[in-house]
């Protein structure tokens, strides 16, 4: 598994200088008991600067990593402000930190899915507390728990502190092989070094944390038991061949996080809650690839997307434009933001365009990551734990005897052509998809959104794309894998209605509006 067990107690610093706009008038005639209301006030104030540049570690829980020792840099005159920003909104901020984390960690698609609901969550309910403590009220339901902590004055950027705090050490937990990196990445956004104690830790950070960790515990994200295959023709098996070495994909065991769909889910009340019928309703391999639907499935699928002609296959009917699609949405390989990461991204550059403030993009973001970590989930229950462990089209189409030379347009950057190394049906692309497109549209009352995204596939040949709808988006992300030879029409049509189903589950009982 890619996950890391929970260490959320490396705990950064923030030294910021309170704006004490709270000194009494000298020239002022007042009351006794109004002065001396005014001093009280002024002792909380000092209080509260004084927490803000002395700073200590969330207490540590027994299977942490080790303490790194840190070093604090020599005092510098301390901030009024936090430093310019290139990325003003918290959430935006963090959550690229999380995209560049898994850049550098790689791994499969579900552990950074569930990796980004802990951290939108966390900050989600954080964030709500903050709303509770210091506007009166929260527009919409907490996830776990949100809670009006104890201070009487509003701290200096205690709302970029309450998330940026939390966020971090929720990173810090799940990533703590990474702690350099979320250090330098803490001292960019504060302008101070990320050790010591602040009082929200006490008052409100250290609860959101642990009460999303103690959520996650024994959640079956450890599960690391080995996958073994059937031989049957039509079930999964490794895709790599002789003219084609994969070493990553030669063995049973190398299937990527089989036993994923019984991870407990954010919303859903299981992995299966939503499991569609097997392809074309057919409950053996024996059957299915008897049947006539199977076979135009392999067709459609073999003559759009192999990697070039072959003697058996000699005519390849994929546009340029499809094949710029496909390559547009792989994001496969381990480097880039993966295919959660680049719907986390899109939903940035919408939330930019729509000026969500913070409480907003804290739940929007929250309400994505829920739906696409249990899409991730859902769609390893199908892939793994029906009757049907589907195989790839390059196993359907050489091991089916059609054409011995068929290779799939996915390659690694190394140019060798590769399938994802678990089975095909459904798609895992799709099912991410649908469940953000089916959140998009549903929180904002609207599919038909203009918004344009980026992608980190090193294969593009366009680095963004436009869209009129979210729709539109997560159909093309889903007929992608078709293009790029490794899914059949039915894994994406299979995936797009089950994402939709969790989007909808998602956003009809999570973080609802009050």
């Amino acid at each position: 598994m890619n996950d890391r067990p929970a260490n959320d107690n490396h705990t950064p610093n923030d030294n910021h200088s309170p704006n004490d706009n709270h000194t009494a008038n000298d020239n002022r005639t007042v009351t006794g008991r109004r002065t001396a209301r005014r001093r009280r006030a002024l002792a909380v104030a000092a209080v509260l600067a004084a927490a803000s540049t002395s700073l200590t570690a969330l207490p540590q829980p027994a299977h942490a990593a080790p303490q790194i020792t840190r070093t604090a840099l020599p005092p510098q005159s301390a901030p009024t402000a936090l430093p310019p920003q290139t990325i003003a909104d918290p959430v935006h901020y963090w959550n690229d930190v999380l995209m560049e984390v898994v850049r550098r960690e790689g791994g499969g698609p579900g552990p950074m899915s569930r990796s980004a609901a802990m951290l939108n969550a966390a900050v989600y309910d954080a964030e709500s507390s903050y709303q509770l403590k210091w506007k009166g009220k929260i527009t919409s339901e907490p996830y776990i728990r949100a809670e009006k902590y104890a201070g009487w004055v509003e701290g200096p950027d205690e709302e970029e502190r309450v998330v940026g705090r939390t966020a971090y050490n929720i990173l810090l937990g799940l990533y703590p092989a990474q702690t350099n990196y979320l250090d330098a990445r803490f001292r960019e956004r504060f302008g101070t070094e990320p050790t010591g104690f602040d009082l929200l830790d006490t008052t409100i950070v250290g609860p959101m944390v642990k009460q999303m960790r103690d959520a996650r515990n024994g959640d079956g994200s450890d599960n690391d038991q080995v996958y073994v295959a059937d031989d049957e023709p039509g079930a999964w098996r490794p895709t790599s061949y002789p003219d084609m070495v994969d070493p990553s994909c030669t063995r049973d065991s190398q299937a990527v996080t089989p036993f994923w769909g019984q991870v407990k889910p954010f919303a859903l009340t299981s992995g299966s809650q939503f499991r569609p019928p097997t392809p074309g309703m057919y409950g053996t391999y024996a059957k299915l690839l008897a049947s006539d639907a199977y076979k135009q499935q392999v067709e459609a699928v073999r003559r759009v997307g192999a990697d070039g002609p072959t003697d058996a296959t000699p005519d390849v009917a994929r546009t340029p434009e499809q094949e710029a699609v496909a390559w547009f949405w792989a994001n496969d390989e381990d480097g880039t933001y993966k295919p959660p990461g680049q719907l986390l991204q899109a939903t940035r550059e919408v939330a930019t365009q729509r000026r969500l403030t913070t409480y907003e993009n804290a739940r929007l973001f929250a309400l994505v990551s829920i739906a696409m970590a249990d899409a991730g989930i859902a769609v390893r229950d199908v892939k793994y734990l029906t009757p049907i462990d589907l195989w790839r089209p390059v196993s359907a189409i050489r091991d089916g005897g059609l054409d011995p030379d068929w290779k799939p347009l996915l390659k690694t950057r190394a140019g060798v052509n590769v399938s994802p190394c678990f089975p095909a049906w459904a798609s895992g692309h799709a099912t991410f998809g649908a469940s953000w497109a089916g959140v998009m549209k549903r929180y904002f009352g609207n599919d038909d959104i203009a918004f344009t995204m980026t992608t980190d596939e090193p294969q593009s040949p366009v680095k963004s794309r436009s869209f009129t709808s979210f729709s539109q988006a997560a159909k093309e992300d889903a007929q992608s894998r078709v293009w790029l030879g490794v899914h059949f029409p039915w894994d994406a049509e299979d995936g797009l209605a089950l994402g939709d189903k969790i989007a909808n589950h998602v956003f009809t009982t999570k973080l609802r509006k009050l």
